[in-house]
């Protein structure tokens, strides 16, 4: 948990806007330095080798980051979904169905959105007498 608490930390600070700031006054002082080492290959190499190594580890912290808040909405559409009375709990497993399956069902509800699509559901579902949902 130390390390979770540790990458939200560093991620809210690396997003913040005094962190930005110090970013771009880095780079104007390595800008303003290059007439002084000449523009040679190692002031370069300076700027180069730095930004690599910041992109590198920040694309390891930003995804950490992204798989937690991902975790947590799904576990709060989950709540919401067991709690409401006319959703379909199936939608509690959709991260078990394949790509194909979950193409199937996103086109299903994608026909309910369409208009007259309550209409039709409702007189098939009184017609049937069983619910039409997607799932």
């Amino acid at each position: 948990m130390k390390f979770a608490k540790f990458c939200q930390k560093l991620s809210n600070q690396a997003g913040s806007s005094k962190t930005f700031l110090t970013a771009v006054s880095l780079i104007a002082v390595w800008a303003l330095t290059g007439p002084y080492f000449q523009y040679n290959d190692t002031w370069q190499l300076i700027i180069n080798t730095s930004t690599t190594i910041i992109t590198f580890l920040m694309v390891f912290l930003i995804q950490n980051t992204q798989n937690r808040d991902n975790d947590i909405l799904h576990l709060k559409l989950d709540e919401l979904i067991r709690a409401t009375k006319e959703a379909h709990n199936a939608a509690l497993s959709l991260d078990k169905l394949g790509s194909r399956e979950l193409q199937k069902l996103r086109e299903q509800y994608s026909k309910l959105g369409q208009p007259n699509a309550v209409d039709d559901s409702e007189r098939e579902a009184d017609s049937s007498g069983a619910s039409s949902g997607p799932i």
